[in-house]
């Protein structure tokens, strides 16, 4: 299984960006994926999921509104498309994989989006927001 994520770059504050993830390896269409970030010095968060079947979405509440997620079936293919862009922003982003499709906990406070449920990752892309 391979992710492999692109579309990052360097954009003013009010921007947008697209980021692309294509999967080799397995069919999207059956698992949960989604986009995580990380900036320098924080821990890895979870940005958007997107649910298999049913396509339902979660996002974090700072990009509620702004980014959404999307996936393109015949390309093998899951989308962030991230507009008005705020300085926050920038971080690295990564495309992941949960290939068990871990349901949501609420005993153990987690969403089905929550990093460590995933198994499979790809290298990141930096998204750079200036001020």
């Amino acid at each position: 299984v391979q992710l492999q994520a692109s579309g990052g770059g360097l954009v003013q504050a009010g921007g947008s960006l697209r980021l692309s993830c294509a999967a080799s390896g397995l069919t999207l269409d059956y698992y949960t994926i989604g986009w995580f970030r990380q900036a320098p010095g924080k821990f890895r968060e979870a940005v958007a999921c997107i649910r298999p079947t049913s396509g339902n979405s979660y996002y974090v509440d700072s990009v509620k509104g702004r980014f959404t997620i999307s996936r393109d079936s015949a390309r093998n293919t899951v989308f962030l498309q991230m507009n008005n862009l705020k300085p926050e922003d920038t971080a690295v982003y990564y495309c992941a994989l949960d290939s068990r499709n871990t349901p949501s906990s609420s005993f153990y406070g987690r969403t089905y989006c929550d990093p460590d449920g995933m198994d499979y990752w790809g290298k990141g892309t930096q998204v750079t927001v200036s001020s």
